[in-house]
């Protein structure tokens, strides 16, 4: 009898938790398909579904993360004393979207700039090693995961090596994207003379206010001229096949010299002061425009751009908008002829999905290329239920077979390309810290449309009416995930 009285107890307790949690969330007046997808699991799973919520589903956009989000006003100004010359002249079709850079995040529009791309793996980690061997200053360095591997030990050893030389060399590394690196790791780099810093490391008992904000930035700055930003984190599978039962990666990173690597540094110290601590300002961390391009006029790689206008992009959970998401909508809604986009993972926001009905309805060739089959096969299933959504507003959907397509890329009319670390999925565009090059180019937007229609010829388009006649029991796994699209 004392047992029913005690289990009695416990569940009238634990439901009133659950209807509590329920109602804060209801209270908090999130995206309609949010609130429901967390209600649906705080009602549908007992204990799981509150422990799930207290890790991933408060909403803790607390001051703390806010002031330290105050770093990018530090940096900022830093950016702003090397960038006194002016604007330059912008391109009349692509203003609003400088604009609405400019105002929602400070994002300076950086003219006069050389661009390389990399879709190998290992093009990109021999020029970033060459580019690291000839730093001078400083070297900073920030990937969402580093791993212990050839890769990660590589370019440790690389670092270690300028370091020793006298060289700055800083290295921020995200928490959670580094959950299976052991410390010893980053101790050696430590040992090595590199300052090394996790961001927003998850320990309890603040777990569960940092978990759910993760870094997931791809950035290298060399001696404040050199610039690579994009989808590569470093470890092995981005840039060799290690295991030939799995799928060969595919992805996209650039290398970026001149004004526009202001933009990158501002980026990474404003998440240097996050990690460490640490408010850089010197203005030895922005070169004048005179010195990148004395050092620019000696450079002779071969570069697909030679005077490309960038804005180099950030966006942050704690902002009161989604910059680059914006951005991404805009530049699909003034597209007039195309615009054709790569990600590892098709999980978009219903504006970002009503974006992409309205350009393909208003006769845009909108295309959409993602993977046959991603890394988790949960994700899969997710990315494949919002397909039928598209193809039927008119978008040319590719599945690319060669291997496991990770690159992150857009490029519309011949006359803009975007290229970062922001994935089409609520996590990107809601839950990270990313960061993307928006390049206003013909030269950079043709090289990018012509990978994108190599990349297309690795793919099969799908059929609206075949993909209508697919299995029941695949529609309803897809629709079952796509429940909780919104929380992955």
């Amino acid at each position: 009898m004392f047992d029913v009285v005690i289990y009695s107890v416990l569940g009238a307790f634990y439901l009133f938790i659950v209807l509590s949690q329920m109602l804060v969330v209801i209270l908090e007046n999130r995206q309609p398909v949010k609130t429901v997808a967390w209600l649906m699991v705080l009602f549908s799973l007992p204990v799981i579904g509150l422990v799930i919520y207290f890790f991933f589903g408060r909403n803790r956009k607390r001051e703390h993360f806010v002031s330290r989000a105050c770093a990018s006003q530090l940096a900022r100004r830093s950016a702003v004393r090397f960038y006194q010359g002016g604007f330059p002249e912008l391109p009349a079709e692509h203003k609003p979207l400088i604009k609405l850079f400019r105002r929602q995040s400070g994002s300076f529009p950086y003219p006069d700039n050389k661009m390389r791309f990399f879709i190998s793996g290992e093009e990109m980690l021999d020029n970033l090693l060459r580019d690291i061997a000839a730093a001078r200053h400083h070297i900073h360095v920030e990937f969402y995961i580093i791993e212990d591997d050839k890769v990660g030990q590589l370019v440790r050893e690389a670092l270690a090596a300028k370091a020793r030389e006298g060289v700055s060399v800083r290295l921020v590394y995200d928490d959670v994207g580094c959950w299976n690196v052991k410390n010893r790791f980053f101790k050696q780099m430590e040992t090595d003379g590199i300052q090394v810093a996790p961001f927003l490391p998850v320990r309890f008992p603040k777990f569960t206010s940092k978990v759910d904000f993760r870094n997931h930035r791809k950035i290298v700055v060399i001696d404040g001229i050199i610039g690579y930003v994009g989808g590569m984190n470093l470890a092995e599978r981005y840039f060799y096949q290690v295991d030939r039962s799995q799928p060969v990666w595919r992805d996209t990173h650039v290398r970026i010299m001149g004004n526009a690597v202001g933009g990158l540094q501002r980026a990474f110290l404003s998440d240097w002061y996050v990690a460490a601590g640490q408010t850089i300002t010197d203005q030895v961390y922005y070169p004048r425009e005179e010195e990148c391009r004395k050092i620019m006029a000696c450079d002779r790689e071969p570069y697909v751009s030679r005077n490309a206008l960038i804005q180099i992009v950030t966006s942050i959970p704690t902002a009161p908008w989604p910059d680059i998401m914006q951005g991404m909508i805009l530049a699909l809604l003034r597209a007039r002829q195309y615009c054709y986009l790569q990600s590892p993972y098709f999980m978009p926001t219903e504006r970002m999905l009503f974006a992409l009905q309205t350009a393909a309805l208003a006769g845009v060739d909108v295309r959409l290329m993602i993977p046959e089959r991603t890394d988790k096969r949960f994700l899969t299933w997710a990315s494949r239920s919002f397909l039928h959504d598209v193809m039927r507003a008119g978008v040319r959907v590719y599945l690319y077979q060669k291997g496991f397509l990770h690159s992150k890329t857009l490029v519309c009319d011949d006359t803009l390309m975007s290229c970062g670390s922001t994935n089409i999925d609520f996590r990107s565009f809601e839950r990270n810290f990313e960061v993307n090059a928006f390049v206003y180019d013909k030269e950079a937007a043709l090289h990018m449309k012509k990978v994108f229609q190599e990349d297309q010829s690795h793919c099969r388009m799908l059929n609206l009416e075949t993909w209508e006649t697919r299995s029941i029991w695949c529609r309803v796994a897809e629709s079952s995930i796509r429940l909780l699209s919104p929380l992955l």
